[in-house]
């Protein structure tokens, strides 16, 4: 098991030394291998499919030009990741107006620890939410993105991003709760 870890660390240091070389077939194996992955992300932030994947190849080539910003600390999947959600974020600072409301009036909330279980397309459950509720869920549950990193990336208070949170969350389990009873009905 040992060689196939340290093989794949070769061959992951050895892409990533082609790249800094701007050597085309490297970046053609890097996007063969990792485009699904990514698009997967940007999706997961911008609802229309041609825009995430706009996003997804000015992401790349972002990874590209800046491969040099890889400091080979940490890993280069999760670097490339950042990349791809940072230029999903400013895509949609560019073209949509997202409004965070401060105040949480429902007596019914679910909390931080709260999980949910969809039962169903989890894409496409996300998809029903709102952008700015999406923005913060995805940041604080995919990105793992603490309250504070994206109050600052989202030029709001750390108070909004856990209400955003919330209210994201108590969409979420009306949205499947509503799902289920249609599915149950039919």
């Amino acid at each position: 098991m040992k060689i196939i870890s340290i093989h794949k660390k070769q061959n992951l240091e050895n892409l990533v030394r082609d790249l800094r070389k701007q050597n085309p077939l490297a970046q053609k194996e890097l996007f063969d291998q990792c485009s699904r992955k990514m698009l997967s992300v940007c999706r997961s932030y911008v609802t229309d499919f041609h825009h995430a994947e706009d996003c997804m190849l000015k992401g790349f080539v972002k990874v590209f030009r800046n491969i040099d910003g890889f400091k080979s600390e940490g890993s280069f999947e999760g670097w490339m990741r950042r990349v791809m959600v940072n230029e999903c974020l400013d895509f949609i600072k560019l073209n949509k107006s997202m409004v965070y409301v401060d105040e949480f009036e429902s007596n019914n909330s679910l909390d931080d620890e709260t999980e949910i279980d969809f039962g169903f397309d989890a894409q496409e459950v996300l998809d029903q939410l709102p952008d700015s509720y999406r923005m913060v869920f995805n940041l604080f549950v995919l990105e793992d993105y603490s309250h504070k990193e994206i109050a600052e990336i989202l030029s709001i208070s750390e108070s909004n991003s856990k209400s955003q949170l919330l209210r994201a969350k108590n969409k979420l389990k009306e949205i499947v709760l509503h799902q289920k009873t249609r599915s149950n009905e039919i």
